[in-house]
């Protein structure tokens, strides 16, 4: 029900004319004017009533606030700071780098109030600095030859290695103590065996378990030699390749086939891997013990490898030459750290190479692969001759016979010559670099420089 003063109707009539003009205001008087507050006073129950604020409010509803626009939380008080002595209690786990993020934030806060533990956080860190080096963890290749060197120096052995079996001895040490670190499941993974033939790269995939079999079978050709057992049993070949074949294929004697990833089938796997390990090192050691009882007169008995027989001291030199190459493969495909030898086990090594050399050209040239000799000499005189120089730990200057192996190889005669760093020049022989890409530098008769790098390539094999 509505009155006149707010421009109610009575019952259903017109619009009372009065309440009409009683809804709008007089003149407005002046704001300075004494009477102006009561006026106002007097006006506002004249002024029509606002449907909004008469209107009742809506149940559980409330005006939405824009974000941002309600009062703030009230920050929280800062975490109370650990008593000094707390802090100087984690002093050294801080220069350990052991702390955690919010006590590290602590410790170093306080480090830039408090001068004393300053100066006592710099003493730790330093001290923490001579407690280990940045280095590699891996230890030196040449650490087992230090310790045997000084403990041999305070007293001598009774029956010591020969020097020309040292890198069979050195090299299979560095392979062993690599098997020891790897997992079994690592026996398993794919080593690539690369080598040369006539002139082109070859390769072959097996295992590193196959790789250890092939060391072993080969080296049965130098225990066969010296009156002990050969692995592969009395009557296997004296052919390397053929001899790594059979292992793939039939294993050791008594064992079934073996376990490499190097039979062209697949092949079952009835023997474990890692037992590879044992009777590979037992071998190893048994050839350098019986070399050290043998005598000096042992190192000129002669190794069958087939197609060609090199004396002992020779012939070791050789598997410690096949050793490092193997063991570097089986490093690789396993993400392992391995060095090359020492200097003076490389150069022994690069030194067995330059003095195959000759005799692997002449086999090239027979086979019609190198060109033909120019100035044939009689045996002992000197003939044409290459100048290999080989550069780096190892290295040295060696002069290759070219036109036949008898001829004497000297400086006067020489025709050209070819620069290659030490272990370059061994990936070579090992078939691992192709010839065309080995040469470091080259000056001279070019068919003489290539004829002589691709007989280095061909003294690789499988």
């Amino acid at each position: 029900m509505t009155g006149p003063l707010d421009g109610g109707h009575h019952d259903g009539g017109e619009p009372d004319e009065r309440a009409v003009h009683s809804r709008i205001p007089g003149p407005r008087p002046a704001a300075e004017h004494p009477g102006h507050l009561a006026n106002l006073a007097n006006l506002a129950p004249r002024l029509p009533p606002d449907p909004e604020q008469n209107a009742e409010p809506e149940p559980d509803t409330e005006p939405e606030q824009e974000p941002g626009s309600g009062p703030e939380p009230e920050p929280e008080p800062p975490a109370e700071r650990p008593p000094h002595t707390v802090l100087t209690s984690l002093l050294g786990a801080w220069a350990l780098s052991a702390c955690s993020a919010e006590e590290t934030a602590l410790v170093e806060d306080h480090l830039t109030e408090c001068a004393p533990c300053a100066d006592e956080a710099l003493r730790l860190r330093d001290a923490v600095g001579l407690l280990h080096t940045e280095q590699n963890l891996d230890l030196d290749p040449l650490l087992r030859s230090r310790v045997l060197e000084s403990c041999l120096g305070a007293r001598p052995p009774r029956i010591p290695v020969p020097e020309w079996a040292s890198p069979y001895d050195a090299e299979t040490a560095r392979l062993d103590a690599l098997l020891r670190d790897i997992r079994d499941t690592e026996w398993h993974a794919p080593v690539k065996l690369k080598w040369f033939e006539a002139e082109r790269a070859a390769s072959r995939r097996t295992t590193v378990a196959g790789v250890i079999g092939h060391l072993m079978s080969v080296d049965g050709l130098v225990t066969a030699a010296l009156g002990l057992d050969d692995p592969l049993g009395p009557n296997a070949s004296t052919d390397p390749t053929a001899r790594t074949e059979t292992f793939w294929h039939d294993g050791l004697p008594g064992t079934g086939p073996s376990d490499t990833g190097g039979g062209r089938d697949g092949g079952a796997h009835p023997l474990p891997s890692r037992t590879l390990h044992g009777p590979w090192r037992e071998q190893s050691h048994t050839l350098i013990r019986t070399v050290s009882f043998a005598g000096r007169g042992v190192a000129e008995l002669s190794v069958s490898y087939g197609e060609f027989a090199l004396p002992l001291r020779d012939a070791l030199l050789d598997r410690a030459f096949e050793c490092w190459v193997h063991g570097a493969d089986i490093a690789e495909a396993v993400d392992y750290p391995y060095d090359p030898p020492c200097g003076a086990h490389l150069r022994e090594m690069v030194d067995l190479a330059a003095r195959l050399l000759p005799a692997a050209l002449a086999q090239r040239r027979r086979s019609g692969l190198a060109g033909p000799a120019k100035d044939l000499v009689a045996a002992g005189a000197p003939g044409r001759s290459l100048h290999l120089e080989v550069e780096g730990p190892g290295g040295g200057d060696w002069y290759i016979a070219l036109d036949s192996p008898a001829a004497l190889a000297v400086p006067e005669r020489a025709v050209g010559s070819v620069a290659l760093d030490a272990v370059e020049f061994c990936q070579l022989v090992a078939g691992h670099v192709p010839p065309e890409d080995a040469a470091a530098g080259q000056e001279g008769d070019r068919e003489a420089i290539r004829d002589v790098l691709f007989a280095a390539a061909a003294l690789s094999r499988l």
